[in-house]
């Protein structure tokens, strides 16, 4: 007798279980793939503090979104690529965003590695594929701040940024 049908059962049953229990936003973002520009200006609204971030954001998930859209070609590697290139572009640009935005140290390190891990993948994508890489930039590690920003002025561990890339920064 094989009991192969309970493992599946509890996949199924914890995957449900975790769609309910996510955000409601996570829930209306599943909703609007493959819609350009249907991302919900409701939060935008609600925190004005946070508008730049959600709308370089949601640009980012935007672009992502169009530019998997592909064409097949009848090769299946090359279609992979096609698709997860953006997908890693779009991980990439909104990392960025949180550098730009977020105050959070931890998080601001999570995107850090996200964009370093993201570049590699696509350059292994690439080269798996026979396909030249474009010209290396340096990862951003920080950001440009203005002097209206008061982060900008900030002493102590918190303003400064560790490791050998510590000097290049967001445009």
């Amino acid at each position: 007798m094989q009991h192969h049908a309970f493992p599946r059962l509890a996949a199924c049953a914890v995957a449900a279980a975790l769609s309910l229990a996510a955000p409601p936003g996570a829930r209306a973002h599943d909703q609007s793939h493959g819609h350009p520009g249907a991302t919900s200006a409701a939060p935008a609204a609600a925190y004005p503090q946070e508008a730049p971030f959600l709308a370089e954001n949601a640009a980012a998930m935007d672009r992502m979104m169009a530019d998997m859209d592909v064409k097949p070609t009848g090769d299946v590697d090359a279609d992979f690529v096609a698709m997860m290139v953006p997908h890693h572009q779009g991980a990439i640009d909104m990392a960025l965003a949180v550098l730009r935005y977020g105050r959070n140290e931890q998080i601001r390190r999570l995107a850090q590695e996200i964009i370093v891990t993201q570049q590699q993948e696509i350059a292994a994508m690439r080269l798996a594929l026979g396909q030249k890489l474009p010209p290396s930039a340096a990862a951003p590690t920080q950001v440009r701040t203005t002097r209206a920003d008061p982060a900008a002025h900030a002493h102590g561990p918190s303003a400064t940024s560790q490791g050998p890339a510590a000097n290049t920064q967001i445009k």
